[in-house]
């Protein structure tokens, strides 16, 4: 068994030089996941001088550990975006991330990346009248949803709901042919930013305007991001020999399990907590598999960090209302594969002054007045009144050691730290002091 992703095992990416000196572009992009890597990939298409700075090798962070659906079924969301924005709204949420999965159609018909189409389902153990809403939602916005009470994996559910025609591919085969011919630089951290220059430790890059694609945007003087998102970890494990599926599964609670196959790989996720805080971990997925899966293979097993919004909606666009050349995308709450593309399609619109018809409803400046706001706050608050040797860099809250990963985790904002210090997860910008 392997403690890596199956796409970590399956590719080699390229390997790009690090900055040194200085240099000057027209837009710099920040962060060398799957979403950075979009948002050069068409700038570039737009005949726009680029450059992309990842602070370590390209989809070395989230990217490499997603379960990579491609879907416009985000859980259970339809229903709620109508009841809370309203259904021109919810329809525009709905039109952005269906087109992000048209697009990766286009893209891969020409790569290979094993991509494939699929129906996605998201299923309820226990509510069958929230899954009935969601499919009266997803139908009235003109989605062909349909209910089930039959799905593959061997849960007791009450009821789910199945979109037709939606995705799943490996992301890094994605990622290595999409990087090939992007002007990148790699072990390039972007400690700090001011209007206009990128400051790494081994040179800087000035440009007109700069997009902030790290999972976690790290600018803590604009935006309030540290207050308007959380992080949640997740745990995967691929198993041989448990046989494959034909669709893609998600439990709609956010501590339920998920399912794919790939290839004669079974991907089983699930065990969600709180950074920081304690949950099922990987734990829950041996004892699933033990119980339903007797005598398959563990293969792989990794873990996903996910920065989840105050709404449910992503953050996407310019940073805060005082930085006009400043753009960032954030809070994917999970769908990282559409929301990366739906992100880079708004801001590459942006950055050109074009006029992109769904901004409006990921603006990161909309209403913050929501329940989350508040227990974030708490969680700040009492964190950073908790004494603690080891505390985050970030802001200052006291880090909680994490046992099954022999790692120092901030349950403030989601930074994660080595045993020896060294950084492993953002928004903090450097490891942490002796």
């Amino acid at each position: 068994m392997e403690k890596k992703s199956v796409w970590s095992a399956e590719v080699k990416l390229p390997k790009f030089e690090q900055l040194r000196g200085r240099k000057k572009t027209d837009v710099l992009v920040i962060g060398g996941g799957i979403c950075g890597i979009l948002c050069a990939h068409f700038l570039k298409r737009a005949g726009i001088d680029c450059i992309l700075a990842e602070g370590s090798r390209i989809a070395s962070g989230i990217t490499k550990n997603t379960t990579a659906k491609i879907t416009f079924q985000h859980g259970l969301i339809y229903d709620r975006l109508i009841r809370e924005f309203g259904a021109e709204r919810a329809k525009m949420h709905l039109e952005a991330n269906r087109n992000a999965l048209i697009e990766y159609s286009r893209l891969c018909e020409n790569i290979d990346c094993d991509f494939e189409t699929l129906p996605a389902y998201t299923y309820s153990v226990s509510d069958r009248a929230k899954i009935e809403r969601d499919v009266k939602a997803a139908v009235s916005l003109g989605v062909p949803a349909e209910f089930t009470d039959d799905i593959e994996p061997p849960v007791k559910i009450a009821g789910a709901v199945r979109f037709p025609d939606q995705a799943q591919f490996n992301p890094l085969k994605f990622i290595s042919k999409t990087a090939e011919n992007l002007n990148i630089f790699e072990n390039t951290f972007i400690r700090d930013i001011t209007p206009t220059t990128a400051v790494s430790d081994t040179g800087e890059i000035t440009a007109e305007k700069i997009i902030v694609a790290t999972h976690f945007p790290f600018i803590n003087k604009h935006g309030g991001y540290f207050i308007k998102l959380y992080q949640h970890r997740s745990y995967v494990s691929a198993y041989e020999g448990a046989g494959t599926l034909s669709g893609m599964y998600v439990d709609e609670s956010e501590k339920g399990m998920s399912f794919r196959s790939f290839g004669e790989l079974l991907l089983i996720g699930g065990g969600g907590h709180r950074t920081g805080k304690k949950g099922g971990g990987r734990r829950e997925l041996r004892e699933f598999a033990e119980k339903h899966y007797r005598g398959a293979r563990l293969r792989y097993e990794w873990a996903a960090q996910d920065c989840m919004s105050l709404d449910g909606v992503p953050y996407i666009g310019q940073y805060s209302k005082n930085t006009p050349n400043l753009y960032t995308a954030s809070g994917f709450n999970k769908w990282g594969m559409t929301s990366s593309m739906a992100a880079a399609k708004i801001l590459c619109d942006m950055v050109l002054g074009r006029k992109n018809e769904y901004a409006e409803v990921f603006s990161p400046s909309r209403n913050p007045l929501k329940p989350q706001v508040f227990v974030n706050g708490m969680e700040s608050a009492t964190n950073l009144l908790t004494p603690s040797l080891k505390r985050c860099p970030h802001m200052g809250c006291a880090l909680k050691w994490n046992e099954e990963e022999q790692s120092w985790d901030c349950p403030c904002h989601g930074s994660r730290f080595g045993k020896d210090g060294a950084l492993i997860d953002n928004p903090a910008t450097g490891g942490l002091r002796d």
